[in-house]
């Protein structure tokens, strides 16, 4: 087994070296073929690798904390329309490069669906940077955080 670990961690396949015994204990329960091990091994890294890069996105986008769209009361805020929130969601206005900017009064849930359309895009693989309007409208100083500022979308 020493032999399988090291190619694995040569190949930076760390999440299914860690899990390689107990993928070779579960194939062989099941009496998996070699191409539905093998499919089951890479789905174990790939979920990995997709978790690791999320958590990490989820710390780059200093987020004060982690809100859902699943968890915005809607009867709280009867005004908000949904089926805008759903198109949102969908994040095409991140593909067409498209700002999107929430206006309301304080306590309305802008907070939250920004936070929530944040972690919709950090979880598609897009990196986020949340600000304060306050920071964003003040003129800043050339540093590293405004230059990584020009790369990021805001949301």
């Amino acid at each position: 087994m020493h032999e399988l670990e090291v190619l694995l961690s040569r190949l930076k396949m760390e999440h299914l070296s860690y899990h390689v015994e107990s993928l070779l204990e579960q194939a062989a329960k099941k009496e998996l073929n070699y191409r539905e091990f093998l499919c089951m091994a890479l789905q174990q890294e790939w979920n990995g690798r997709h978790q690791r890069g999320m958590e990490s996105r989820l710390k780059q986008a200093r987020l004060p904390w982690v809100k859902t769209l699943e968890q915005f009361d809607f009867t709280f805020q009867p005004g908000i329309d949904r089926k805008v929130v759903r198109e949102l969601a969908g994040l095409a206005f991140v593909e067409r490069s498209e700002n999107v900017i929430l206006l309301g009064p304080p306590g309305v849930g802008k907070t939250h669906l920004a936070i929530a359309l944040g972690v919709k895009a950090v979880d598609a693989g897009h990196r986020v940077l949340f600000m304060l309007m306050d920071i964003i409208f003040v003129e800043p100083e050339e540093t590293d955080q405004t230059v990584q500022m020009r790369h990021l979308h805001i949301i």
